[in-house]
């Protein structure tokens, strides 16, 4: 027996720039996203894949089965086969990569944090309104459907007014002394450390679930000031034990007080340096009538404390609520509350929003004018640093 027709979709050639960790996870969400989204008007088949490092494009084209693999990434600009690209590529490239894409009428997926500058993310966003191509970017913690969750307990008043907030992004993956002084690490390549790494993402979730962010002011510090040179190309998780010492050039620490155009205020704090911390991203918001938080390391889960018009708000208790069908796009993965999803899936569901606008033609999820806004956060935390005040974010 013969299996039914699914829906028509036409087909979208996909193009990936950059196969480290992030260029895998995209790859493999192209292959899966119909899979979990089956009535998307289009079907991603992937065509071209580059990387500069000898042998790595052509791994992942036989991984993956890519029908072409170059080690010069202009190659899928020329390349009538490709519609749309995923740029995974290190920082400082995001700009010359993001920019060339957009004007050569390609639909841009680029990660975070779009550049080393506002600037840069800004001159992205100039290409890709001039070209009328779709871009969507890598801010995938927003996709958590425990995340629109809380953004939706938020926005019908469930919490009051909101008050303060916190967000942290915890990590060690730079805490060993030891860890391989790679590109992160460098000014020129890297940017602003910490802040790009992982702050962008504090900054994107701060927006999406408490809206703008007006001032703030910010500290940072380096802990490791020297690392190892890496004997070859590998990840930031890498060891390069041994190697001849290297000075680091920027932040492996940030911390910032907020003020958001509500009235709320807000701390932000992110290291990459965290001994005993692994990925412990999360938020806790609290409001005149109560709270919600939320670990990465448990997905599903949120903390939800709520009162009501006879609570007494002093002891009062906070109960687990698991994410369930009707939360985000829970449904698409799993069919009922309490099953785990994973971070591959919230990328899934970012090729998902992103295969959607261009479809429609009209955006879905992160935008490029996100990606500018958190940059312009991020510089006005640089900016703080250096004169040792509040600095209002550009809007």
């Amino acid at each position: 027996m013969s299996a039914p027709d699914g829906p028509a979709a036409r087909r979208l050639g996909i193009g990936v720039i950059g196969v480290g960790w992030m260029g895998r996870v995209h790859t493999t969400s192209h292959l899966r996203v119909r899979h979990h989204y089956p009535e998307l008007p289009v079907e991603p088949a992937l065509v071209a894949v580059a990387d500069p490092e000898p042998g790595r494009a052509e791994a992942a084209a036989r991984q993956y089965h890519f029908r072409r693999f170059t080690t010069d990434w202009r190659d899928l600009l020329d390349d009538p086969d490709v519609q749309a690209v995923s740029v995974t590529a290190p920082n400082f490239l995001h700009r010359e990569i993001g920019v060339a894409v957009a004007e050569a009428g390609k639909h841009l997926w680029i990660e975070k944090p779009v550049g080393l500058t506002a600037a840069d993310a800004q001159a992205v966003a100039a290409a890709v309104a001039g070209a009328g191509v779709q871009c969507t970017v890598g801010f995938n913690y927003r996709n958590a459907p425990a995340v629109t969750a809380a953004r939706a307990l938020i926005q019908r008043g469930g919490l009051g007014a909101i008050t303060h907030a916190r967000f942290r992004l915890f990590s060690d993956y730079a805490a060993h002394p030891q860890g391989a002084l790679s590109w992160r690490f460098e000014r020129g390549r890297g940017g602003n450390g910490v802040l790009g790494d992982l702050a962008s993402h504090g900054v994107d979730l701060a927006r999406y679930l408490l809206g703008e962010i007006d001032a703030l002011i910010g500290e940072t510090a380096v802990v490791i000031p020297q690392r190892p040179q890496p004997t070859g190309a590998g990840s930031h998780f890498d060891l390069a034990v041994g190697g001849e010492l290297g000075a680091v050039e920027n932040e492996d620490y940030v911390s910032c007080l907020l003020r958001f155009a509500n009235g709320a205020r807000g701390v932000l704090e992110a290291s990459r340096v965290s001994v005993g911390d692994q990925n412990n991203y999360g938020f806790e918001i609290h409001g005149t009538k109560g709270l919600v938080s939320w670990d990465f390391r448990r997905m599903g889960e949120l903390a939800v404390s709520v009162g009501d018009a006879g609570a007494a708000y002093q002891n009062q208790s906070v109960d687990t609520a698991y994410v369930g069908p009707g939360d985000g796009d829970f449904a698409a993965f799993q069919p009922g509350a309490g099953i785990a999803m994973g971070y591959d899936d919230l990328k899934v569901i970012e090729a998902a929003r992103f295969l959607r606008s261009i479809a429609e033609g009209t955006a879905h999820g992160v935008t490029i004018d996100d990606a500018v806004r958190s940059a312009q956060a991020l510089d006005a935390i640089t900016e703080s640093v250096r004169t040792g005040g509040w600095v209002g974010v550009a809007r």
